[in-house]
């Protein structure tokens, strides 16, 4: 009897074939080459007949050469950080495609010539924030922050509070950050409260400007006190406020938290902020303020090394002049609409046989934005086992644990994401069902189908201890690195 093994079929009859050839021109050929040489070893290990190599092949090839995934946050956090903050309008999705070739990014199709790169997005900056003399874009929050000591105070004193001296995500600290461009830090004040007098008598010849710095991924309550924009504009010296979280105007149902029109009618020189938080669009630091200000972080050398690319400007763009963004669609959901989707889900899963409760619970902004706020919201209920399953699906659902249940969380889940979380949910199921192993993936009775308030421990899936964030006191499971550790479903 002849070696089956003489049967695997070649590297380049393989790529010979249609489906391969096409993966080729998709993905390159470095990755299917690879994909190849897996099949075929499993083939020569005789765990695949020879005749299934080019099956294994496409099997293994994946969607896109990117070792990204699109997920459905089902988590309730609103920007959630680990999920790659907010996600894009459909506008600027497709302004990204449109731009993702060659574009006039920095040219005048009219004229023929180079033009401001950029000029359509900095113009919607402009419009939607009227009271700034100028506005620019750099690649991040803390890269505007950056610029402004740079150019503004290298060798000189900035005066910060000490309650304002804020860690942002994966352990960088903005004094530090500060430090970094030679300027002095001059703290003021204590941890919990600091007055417009502690900045007063910190004033000096050495003084470059007064940085006040919210406090977006913490909050302090109790004897507090905090100098406000205007009262720090009075005292002569620049004020720098960083808002954080992008809020260009004031919102409704997050009267506490700081916006860049405010701000600057109350006498900053400058704003900085994100892009990629409650505004809702791409990761973006934002500059807005006076025109001569504005102009000298501009033209600074090291704003050539912070500038964004074509994809950011074009996504930036239409999230300012485009319809509503789906964090902020997220943010205004309507409470009883919430609980009718998620009440509408749970019936279709429970008619397959998913015991899933429909459950009352809290959203957060996360993402650095709205500390302690919490969004009344509605969850469907699933046991834990759903959780791994779920986030290793074809489509990776992520939801959070809480009281050993895995939530899937209607108020950050898209109206044309149930479909797919549907299915995801349906396939876990299956995937379980069929598995050797065995095991009870539903965990018995799935309840009546009534409405129930879940609580706020966060657990490891068998209602366990509860996780605190010891900074807000509220549950570990809505940070991101920028507030706390997040909890999802594992």
């Amino acid at each position: 009897m002849s070696d089956p093994r003489r049967r695997i079929p070649g590297t380049d009859s393989v790529l010979g074939e249609p489906r391969i050839a096409t993966a080729v021109r998709m993905l390159g050929r470095p990755l299917v080459k690879a994909a190849i040489a897996e099949a075929q070893r499993r083939a020569r290990n005789g765990e695949i007949a020879p005749e299934d190599v080019v099956d294994a092949v496409v099997g293994h090839l994946p969607e896109r050469a990117c070792g990204l995934r699109p997920v459905i946050n089902a988590t309730g956090v609103l920007v959630h950080t680990n999920l790659g903050r907010a996600p894009l309008s459909d506008a600027a999705r497709d302004a990204v495609t449109a731009a993702a070739g060659c574009t006039d990014v920095e040219f005048d199709l009219a004229e023929g010539r180079r033009a401001r790169r950029g000029r359509g997005a900095l113009a919607a900056l402009a419009e939607a924030v009227p009271d700034a003399g100028a506005v620019h874009v750099v690649n991040n929050n803390a890269a505007a922050l950056l610029l402004c000591a740079l150019v503004m105070s290298r060798g000189r004193e900035i005066v910060i509070s000490r309650g304002e001296l804020v860690e942002i995500g994966d352990g960088f600290r903005i004094p530090e950050l500060l430090a970094s461009t030679g300027a002095r830090l001059r703290e003021v004040g204590t941890t919990n409260r600091t007055h417009a007098r502690d900045y007063a008598e910190a004033l000096g010849p050495d003084t470059a400007f007064l940085l006040k710095v919210h406090a977006s991924n913490f909050h302090i309550s109790g004897f507090t006190a905090a100098a406000d924009v205007a009262e720090l504009a009075a005292l002569g010296p620049p004020v720098v406020v960083d808002i954080g979280s992008g809020l260009l105007a004031p919102h409704p149902l997050l009267p506490d938290e700081p916006d860049a029109a405010t701000a600057l009618r109350a006498g900053a020189a400058l704003v900085t902020a994100s892009g990629d938080k409650l505004l809702g669009g791409p990761q973006a630091g934002l500059l807005l303020g006076e025109a001569g200000l504005v102009e000298r972080l501009r033209r600074h050398p090291a704003a050539r090394a912070l500038r964004v690319d074509k994809l950011t400007l074009a996504a930036l763009e239409a999230t300012l002049r485009g319809p509503e963004p789906p964090v902020r669609t997220a943010l205004a959901a309507d409470e009883s609409t919430v609980r009718e989707r998620a009440t509408r889900l749970a019936e279709r899963l429970r008619a397959e046989g998913v015991p899933a409760e429909v459950l009352r619970t809290d959203s957060a902004v996360g993402g650095g934005g709205a500390p302690g706020v919490t969004l009344p919201s509605t969850a469907v209920g699933l046991p834990a086992r759903y959780g791994p399953l779920l986030r290793t699906g074809v489509v990776p659902v992520v939801g959070r644990l809480e009281r050993g249940r895995c939530l899937l969380d209607l108020r950050t889940i898209r109206a044309e994401e149930e479909q797919s979380v549907l299915e995801s949910v349906l396939a876990a199921r299956r995937s379980h069902t069929g598995r050797a192993s065995g095991g009870n993936l539903d965990g018995g009775d799935g309840g009546d189908g009534g409405v129930r308030r879940d609580g706020g421990d966060c657990g490891d899936g068998s209602g366990g201890r509860e996780s605190r964030d010891s900074r807000d006191g509220r549950d570990g499971r809505y940070g991101g690195d920028d507030q706390g550790s997040e909890r999802p479903c594992r």
